[in-house]
């Protein structure tokens, strides 16, 4: 594990911990984002990867899912358990079932291997972006809509008085649309204003984060009431 020296610069420098067993990707994603900035702590394994992750305190992590000793989505299930550290995937293009799995648990984005490492350094700074967003603009309040009451501040969901556990993008996802309700947004729309993807954000994405809210604040996920499908358009929410 090999941690370069902080920048000469009175701002904290963001700190990235890169998960992946191919020493190359190691190399060269270490190698521009400390140009860019950063600092960087590599693991090799999924189980390194704990070890390192409360030592070093990452704002952000690449993960790549197919790893020794412990699976990528393993590790991020155990991160998700004590911290909402944003996480980029690293994929491979036979590992769409994976990378599903991954967009439900709650991961912030995904780059399909083999990549442009300045595609990353692009990724990890909008979703580092987005993040100092949530923290700086935590929403109007509360909005109190039929049985859920969702509080922007606190980034709390009540339904019928008992709390929900949401991911940071499920929240996200939820107040965006519960503060505009009856407006219809399509998926790309959604995609471009909560995921910020800058190239090749995949629509379904927003389609699994809407399935994955429907299960929690829903009666009955497949006849939703507040999460409206509007067929060939997008959807809205419905107080």
């Amino acid at each position: 594990m090999v941690r370069p020296p902080r920048i000469g610069s009175m701002e904290k420098a963001h700190r990235v911990l890169v998960v992946d067993d191919e020493p190359i990707v190691v190399d060269v994603l270490s190698r521009y984002l400390t140009r860019e900035g950063f600092e960087v702590v590599a693991a090799r394994d999924g189980a390194e990867a704990l070890t390192s992750f409360p030592a070093f305190r990452p704002d952000l992590i690449l993960l790549d899912l197919m790893l020794p000793r412990l699976d990528g989505l393993e590790v991020f299930r155990r991160i998700r358990e004590e911290d909402s550290v944003p996480v980029i995937m690293l994929t491979a293009l036979g590992e769409e079932t994976d990378r599903v799995v991954g967009l439900e648990l709650g991961a912030d984005d995904y780059v399909t291997k083999p990549f442009s490492p300045r595609e990353v350094v692009a990724r990890v700074r909008a979703v580092l972006r987005r993040a100092a967003g949530r923290r700086r603009d935590p929403g109007d309040g509360l909005l109190s809509l039929g049985d859920l009451d969702i509080d922007g501040r606190s980034r709390e969901v009540h339904r019928d008085g008992s709390p929900i556990r949401l991911t940071l993008k499920e929240f996200d996802l939820l107040y965006f649309l519960a503060s505009r309700p009856g407006e219809v947004f399509s998926r790309l729309h959604l995609l471009e204003e909560l995921w910020d993807f800058a190239f090749d954000g995949d629509p379904s994405t927003v389609t699994v984060h809407v399935r994955r809210l429907r299960e929690k604040i829903e009666d009955d996920p497949s006849a939703p009431r507040h999460l409206v499908t509007v067929w060939g358009v997008g959807y809205r929410f419905d107080p």
